[in-house]
């Protein structure tokens, strides 16, 4: 993805400030040696430094190639500096989230990790002891078990075993962290007669996993079921640690618990016996670089062929919008073109 960087004074940070409360509470910037840099549309690298398992994003600029380490908040570029603004109100604290690696996961202070109790702490509490001493330590209890969480090289250490767990700090998701068109909102109410439905969620990785039934307690079937009753409402489900929301309006899903949000998307799968009907719906396509014509993947992105031409048929005249991983999408069926909506690059689509 490209960024554009624009230049960045005094007279504009104090704006900035007092426009706060109206959009984002924060502001990412690089400096190539001279003047700080403002990152248009830096809602996509806020997006990915919320979620605790990102280690840093890439991301293209008119000066190259920049690599953002989210630990460090540093980049790989020598010469080139980064730093992420926060404007809030007077005496507001930015929401923030503690997390340790467990042996599978990245969990928050507070919750329960895979075999072991709930810490004696939470987010809240380590975020207020790291206020006092951004450089200290902080010495507390899981059980009978003591812990101590250094702030320095950001570790946390079991006194009895030595065992040493990574540890992030993380603004915590909320509705002003990203633009509303970056939470996907594919859903569609009619299913086709042939094949079904997969549902999946965004994971740690940056990568799409589907809904299990030995995982969670509904997976893609049964999800499916509920959604066709109501494409508006939610779902509850659990797992073995947590209780989720899944949102159907938004296509999202939310621990109930820690209040992590994930995007959540629903792709059509062609069953092993096509009927006529199928074999006969239109294909959309859009034409890449290079000149080529690429069919719309759901493996790629929150929408299939199918899932166009249901909203297409809909109103032949409108638009929709999708997400990939990284973007934001609009295809209008006037004028038949995608629209990047974060580096407006626009793409010729066609059906057939």
């Amino acid at each position: 993805m490209w960024f554009r960087l624009g230049m960045e004074n005094e007279q504009q940070l104090d704006y900035l400030q007092v426009a706060s409360g109206c959009g984002n509470h924060y502001k990412w910037q690089l400096s190539f040696g001279q003047e700080w840099l403002t990152i248009d549309n830096d809602h996509v690298i806020e997006t990915h430094y919320c979620q605790p398992g990102a280690k840093g994003i890439t991301i293209n600029t008119s000066n190259g190639q920049v690599f953002i380490d989210f630990d460090t908040l540093q980049t790989t570029k020598t010469g080139v500096q980064v730093r992420r603004l926060s404007f809030l109100p007077q005496g507001q604290r930015e929401e923030v989230a503690w997390y340790f690696r467990d042996d599978s996961l990245w969990r928050e202070y507070g919750s329960q990790g895979s075999g072991m109790l709930a810490s004696s702490v939470s987010s809240r509490d380590v975020e207020d002891q790291y206020t006092l001493s951004p450089q200290g330590a902080f010495v507390f209890m899981v059980g009978f078990t003591n812990y101590s969480l250094n702030f320095s090289t950001m570790t946390q250490t079991n006194y009895i075993t030595g065992l040493s767990r990574n540890v992030r700090r993380r603004p915590k998701f909320t509705s002003s962290t990203v633009s509303p068109n970056s939470v996907p909102s594919m859903a569609s109410s009619s299913q086709h007669a042939v094949g079904g439905y997969k549902w999946e969620f965004m994971g740690n990785e940056g990568e799409w996993t589907e809904y299990q039934a030995h995982l969670c307690s509904f997976d893609s079937p049964a999800i499916e079921s509920q959604y066709q009753l109501n494409p508006q409402g939610q779902l509850n489900f659990n797992t073995s640690y947590f209780s989720y929301t899944l949102d159907f309006s938004r296509m999202c899903q939310v621990n109930n618990r820690i209040g992590t949000t994930r995007a959540v998307r629903r792709t059509f799968i062609n069953g092993s016996q096509q009927s006529s009907s199928l074999s006969s719906t239109p294909r959309w396509q859009f034409l890449d670089i290079g000149g080529i014509w690429r069919d719309y993947s759901s493996s790629k992105c929150t929408i299939s062929s199918q899932d166009i031409e249901l909203q297409y048929q809909q109103n032949p005249t409108g638009t929709m919008r999708f997400n990939t991983p990284s973007f934001t999408y609009e295809l209008n069926f006037s004028a038949m073109t995608q629209k990047n909506l974060a580096t407006n690059t626009t793409r010729r689509v066609q059906r057939i």
